[in-house]
């Protein structure tokens, strides 16, 4: 057998000494290693962030089994299960003529949840109809790409609007402290999951200096305002209602314009023109105004979520509505840093 050239066995040498030196291959996390079986239970667990809107669906469930269990108030199961069938249903058609990605179900069952905490109704059938409007309002009435009004409240405002037989009781979860605390807290939790923490503190700071004004000008005892404000229907709209990422402004400065039109709106309404639900009444009028703010304040479009794991998937969060085109996207547990 003829003998190597010394240099010929120095590169072996050097070849297996190399091949030692090799580290390992690092083990997969939990979110790569399932990722073809269950990525969308594990992907919350790695490097995404779970979606905002479970926090929301988490806390309007503990505020409706309240009302049910600890208030008595008049919300039956059939009415929640017409609430939250009709919501589903009208997403998946919507969905399906879209021709979106896929059906995603937590904007609607969001939809429906708050529906069942606010509207009161004797018909189940009313109830299916309100979610129905509700959920279409998103992908019928669009601007830019995006939905214009929040689905609940436009739904309570068109059917309070037509005389359907509805109504809205603003002091139905009455004026408890601890109440009032739990769900600041929650939602405090959902605002700042979904970066909007600014127009419901701008919204609270606004509201309370328009019935601390009044009251002031009337010279009314401080007691006076401050029992309109333990209020845990208000403490609902302004943590999740107005916070609505998708049909606010785009920019903090119009976010913060926006919240002072609606305090402005809500205290004409409710204490010029003596109407209930002044709330809900000025959303809905303000809400036309995020066009024209979104112009003159410009701002990075927000998305739920974006799983920036997988190159190229720049839709993934928005496909439960129709898609966006021309304008840039903040993915949801990024748009804080951003703004």
């Amino acid at each position: 057998m003829p003998a190597r050239a010394p240099h010929t066995i120095a590169a072996s040498a050097a070849a297996v000494e190399a091949l030692a030196r090799t580290p390992e291959p690092l083990p997969r996390s939990a979110s790569a290693a399932g990722r073809g079986v269950f990525p969308r239970l594990l992907s919350p667990l790695g490097r995404r962030r779970a979606d905002p809107r479970w926090y929301q669906i988490a806390a309007l469930s503990l505020l409706l089994a309240y009302g049910a269990f600890g208030l008595h108030l008049e919300i039956t199961w059939a009415h929640v299960a017409a609430f939250v069938a009709a919501a589903l249903a009208a997403q998946w058609t919507c969905t399906r003529l879209g021709e979106l990605q896929r059906f995603d179900p937590r904007s609607a069952l969001i939809t429906a949840l708050g529906l069942a905490t606010m509207l009161r109704t004797p018909s189940p059938g009313v109830a299916a109809l309100a979610a129905a409007v509700a959920i279409t309002s998103k992908f019928v009435i669009r601007w830019k790409g995006k939905h214009l009004f929040n689905p609940t409240n436009f739904a309570l405002v068109l059917l309070l609007a037509i005389g359907a037989p509805v109504w809205v009781s603003p002091g139905q979860y009455g004026h408890l402290a601890f109440f009032a605390l739990g769900i600041a807290c929650m939602g405090t939790l959902v605002v700042n999951r979904a970066a909007r923490s600014d127009v419901t503190f701008a919204f609270l700071a606004a509201w309370a200096a328009v019935v601390f004004g009044r009251s002031a000008w009337l010279g009314e005892p401080a007691r006076i305002p401050l029992h309109r404000l333990e209020n845990g229907m208000l403490l609902q709209f302004a943590f999740f209602m107005i916070s609505d990422p998708r049909t606010t402004p785009s920019s903090r400065a119009g976010r913060i314009v926006f919240a002072a039109l609606v305090a402005l709106g809500a205290g004409y309404v409710q204490f010029k023109l003596f109407r209930t639900n002044g709330l809900l009444w000025s959303l809905a009028l303000g809400t036309l105004a995020v066009p024209l703010l979104d112009r003159l304040l410009p701002g990075a479009r927000y998305e739920w979520n974006r799983d920036r794991s997988r190159p190229g998937n720049s839709n993934q969060g928005a496909s439960d509505e129709a898609r966006d085109h021309g304008s840039p996207a903040v993915p949801g547990a990024a748009a804080a840093a951003v703004r």
